[in-house]
């Protein structure tokens, strides 16, 4: 299906007379003007969000924003009576590990469980329980657990987390909140636009800040960046980002993203990896290993190169490289990252204009600048010399194939794939999600409820954008990797990923913010965004 995007002015958003739909009881009858609202509302007759048990109340509220977009808001079930706050005090390997634990706890004085994790990620190779949770107490307030989790502290347990049941990614009623964005591309006169924080990789913005600067209908928070100067340069994108047909950051290769849709073919989903390289006009080539990030720090890790402690993908890790060559463009801000090594500078034609001695200079906003460190700066004082040319080559592939840049309007990065084709198909070990040397990592990721964010492509190439409040007791619980998967495949995706989620999890809807923060802090200042613009 060939799907143009093009800008166009329309009217102000045309807001449908909106009726709340109580699924538990009858459904009221729409205008017949309202029809894709009407749509909406006659599938949500049909099918209720596979959360919880059948039986719960689901209520959903559409919205048409604009021709070929809709807006739904989906409020399932109610806050369980049998959940509680607790505190966890550590997750071990064996149960021989837990049973030492809980015997310990039981010495001082406390009451212990011992609660056995048995799912493993879809597509984890080992066998047999994940793991074993050991935890202590059963509060109906989250204050009466953090007191306990001071105690516990003074007796010198470390590493002690005060959660609610709710969360467990056991059966719960919830309740949940999901926000629900579907495009249609052939009915949509807008433009589907990634947008960057403050429009530079050296910087972050709330998603109301980039909605608001420009007047969006709608948005959703992209994917995953670098939070920490620990871990490399702040609002760094943690994986592939393509914006206007321009790689602004390196993949992680192998890891499922989202293509936007372009003149010439749909949305879709796909395993996406990248390379660069940078050719000497005295005929030497060397390895690029990333765009626009401090060298030497690798967030998501999936890059080459040597680095440690893998080149496999690792969610919320960090790798690192002693010996690194990035390239730096006008999008990355100023400056470059500041530090040892050297600096090539290049104009607009890849000529070498200057070379420097240290790294942290400006960035000319015609050219770039391409930096080394360790062996790769040894390179550059011997291949980019003033006066020679050096060509920078990006290319990038999805599912195995050559993905020309040049016809790809945007990538947005994110991970693990939920469908596939239909069928739920969560490849979280392959993606990174699971560390072997800690399988808590996953449990807490994945098996847990947390706020997502999530895309999906149906048959038709139509676009969902969805969302789920959570760590809101009472209010949200969140979604762990199988319901978000389920829900996306009730909502009628035929592909679906998950992209960064957590605090990072915000929709707008015009200029207000429609998801409930879940920082303590509010809503969080993200690396880059989707915006439906008209």
């Amino acid at each position: 299906m060939n799907k143009s995007f093009k800008k166009a002015v329309i009217p102000a958003i045309a807001s449908i007379s909106l009726t709340s739909v109580l699924l538990a009881g009858p459904v009221p009858e729409m205008p017949a003007s309202a029809k894709s609202a009407e749509q909406h509302e006659k599938q949500a007759e049909k099918e209720t969000l596979p959360l919880g048990l059948p039986y719960l109340n689901e209520q959903r509220t559409t919205e048409s924003l604009a021709p070929g977009v809709t807006y739904t808001k989906i409020i399932r079930g109610e806050e369980s009576k049998k959940d509680f706050f607790t505190v966890d005090i550590d997750f071990t390997e064996t149960h021989e590990q837990a049973k030492a634990l809980a015997k310990k706890l039981e010495s001082e004085g406390f009451n212990p469980q011992i609660d056995r994790i048995a799912d493993r990620a879809m597509d984890d190779k080992e066998m047999g329980p994940l793991g074993y949770l050991v935890r202590v107490g059963e509060f109906q307030s989250e204050e009466a657990a953090k007191e306990l989790q001071q105690e516990l502290a003074g007796n010198g347990y470390t590493g002690l987390r005060t959660v609610y049941t709710g969360e467990d990614g056991q059966q719960t009623t919830g309740p949940w909140v999901v926000n629900v964005l579907e495009v249609d591309p052939d009915s949509f006169n807008g433009t589907i636009l990634p947008e960057l924080g403050k429009d530079k990789v050296q910087d972050k913005e709330t998603l109301t800040e980039m909605a608001g600067r420009n007047n969006a209908l709608a948005g959703i928070n992209g994917g995953y960046f670098v939070v920490g100067n620990k871990d490399g340069t702040p609002g760094d994108l943690a994986g592939i980002s393509v914006m206007d047909g321009k790689l602004i950051s390196e993949a992680v290769n192998g890891r499922s993203s989202l293509i936007l849709p372009s003149a010439n073919r749909d949305a879709r989903l796909a395993s996406i990896s990248s390379s660069q390289t940078a050719v000497s006009s005295d005929g030497s080539v060397r390895e690029v290993d990333g765009l626009n990030r401090k060298p030497g720090l690798i967030r998501g890790c999936g890059g080459t190169g040597e680095d440690t402690p893998t080149e496999d993908p690792k969610h919320d890790y960090t790798c690192k490289d002693e010996s690194e060559l990035i390239h730096f463009s006008p999008v990355f801000g100023n400056k470059t990252e500041a530090g040892d090594g050297v600096e090539a500078v290049l104009d607009k034609t890849g000529e070498v204009i200057e070379l420097r001695t240290q790294r942290g200079g400006e960035i000319p906003r015609e050219g770039s600048v391409l930096a080394g460190t360790g062996e790769a700066a040894q390179w550059l004082e011997a291949h980019a010399q003033v006066g020679k040319k050096i060509q920078v080559k990006n290319e990038v592939s999805a599912d195995g194939q050559p993905l020309p840049l040049e016809q790809t309007s945007a990538i947005i990065n994110g991970g693990p794939r939920l469908l596939e084709n239909g069928k739920i198909s969560i490849n979280a070990a392959a993606e990174g999600f699971h560390w072997e040397e800690n399988p808590e990592f996953y449990y807490r990721f994945g098996e847990r409820r947390n706020p997502r964010t999530l895309a999906g492509v149906k048959e038709d190439g139509t676009l969902l954008f969805v969302t789920v409040d959570g760590r809101a007791p009472g209010l949200s619980v969140g979604a762990n990797f199988e319901e978000s998967a389920r829900i996306m495949k009730s909502l009628g995706a035929a592909d679906a990923l998950n992209l960064d989620g957590g605090g990072s999890t915000s929709m707008t809807v015009g200029n207000t913010l429609v998801t409930r923060p879940s920082d303590q802090t509010g809503e969080r200042p993200i690396a880059d965004a989707i915006l439906l613009l008209p």
